[in-house]
């Protein structure tokens, strides 16, 4: 029995900047740095700052304060995504039996998983998993296994949990490393709630099939390492990403559809992470997709920033509020990330 998507939930944190709200914030007066935020199809993100320092300029957090950041900014968000996914789904704290939760802007031991167990009261029993450093990919990473588990066990609720405080990850050094990162990424949660066999929660739609696709020749091009200089972890994105994941992107839905009697104008939904601008635009035209087709992607860019791993299921959510969605329609969900990898799943509505 397919895994089905019964319902879906999204958290932020509650204090939102505009890009040159940002700017002034961190008083960054480069005027290349400036064109990068200013042009980056974003107009505003979520995010947990420190307040500026004595001086009026940007706080400097340890990495201390950074992972401090990253678990209690993560479990607030996480929890309120877990309850606005159960209670679309028509579920209770109680029915959950499967949690995985996914991260790449922190690390923890003992993991999410196990602290929004015992924050969210749920059973002790409760079956879980932790993906974390994957990246933005990561969502369908964790959505593999949770449909996987969920399909093994007919009738039980598994909950996907993708958590990110992208601003514990940032570092402020002037160079466009970082100011790349720093101009993209937002913090926000995002659950949804898979169950396999009859049951009587809403039903949603099914989860048919998965593809992976890593691209071992950019291995490097997307990274989250060590930095000696500023004596904390950072991001890297390569500026030849967008071409590089643009490029293979036709061929991993032609993976995905292989088998399935479905050609690529057969699929009446797309729910593509939100990436960067130059992201979307180049698996757009490489997909021979419209504008109206990514308009929940481009739109979850504009009001959110890049969400990481949980960007897609903002992007999903929407779809499922604009109530467009007709029974046996398909929809694909796409994520990239490093590796460099694309990850696909085929639903059936």
């Amino acid at each position: 029995m397919p895994a089905r998507l019964t319902g879906v939930g999204t958290a932020v944190p509650p204090h939102s900047y505009t890009q040159a709200e940002l700017l002034d914030r961190f008083a960054i007066e480069d005027p290349r740095i400036r064109s990068l935020f200013l042009n980056s199809a974003i107009e505003r993100r979520h995010l947990r700052l420190p307040p500026p320092d004595p001086s009026g300029g940007p706080a400097i957090e340890s990495q201390g304060e950074l992972l401090r950041k990253h678990s209690a900014g993560g479990v607030e968000a996480g929890r309120e995504a877990v309850t606005a996914c159960l209670k679309a789904a028509g579920a209770d704290l109680g029915d959950v039996r499967y949690l995985c939760c996914v991260t790449s802007t922190g690390f923890l031991t003992p993991g999410f998983s196990a602290l929004l167990i015992k924050d969210l009261g749920l059973s002790p029993g409760c079956a879980r998993l932790d993906v974390v450093g994957m990246g933005c990919n990561a969502g369908l990473n964790g959505l593999t296994a949770v449909a996987g588990w969920a399909a093994a066990h007919p009738g039980e609720l598994a909950v996907l949990a993708c958590v990110e405080v992208c601003s514990a990850a940032y570092a402020f050094d002037g160079t466009m490393r970082t100011a790349v990162v720093n101009s993209l990424f937002g913090d926000g949660a995002a659950a949804v709630a898979v169950v396999a066999g009859e049951q009587e929660r809403p039903a949603g739609p099914e989860v048919l099939k998965f593809a992976s696709l890593i691209i071992p020749e950019a291995i490097g091009a997307m990274r989250y390492d060590w930095d000696d200089e500023h004596t904390r972890f950072s991001f890297y994105l390569d500026p030849e990403i967008p071409y590089v994941v643009g490029a293979h992107a036709a061929q991993q839905i032609d993976r995905l559809l292989s088998g399935t009697g479905l050609r690529r104008s057969d699929i009446a939904h797309w729910v593509i992470h939100s990436g960067g601008k130059k992201v979307i635009d180049a698996v757009r035209v490489n997909l021979g997709l419209s504008r109206h087709d990514v308009r929940h992607t481009t739109g979850v860019l504009r009001d959110f920033g890049n969400l990481s791993s949980g960007s897609f299921l903002f992007s999903y959510e929407r779809l499922l509020d604009e109530l467009v969605v007709t029974p046996g329609e398909h929809g694909v969900l796409m994520t990239m990330g490093p590796g460099s990898t694309i990850e696909t799943a085929l639903l059936r509505f």
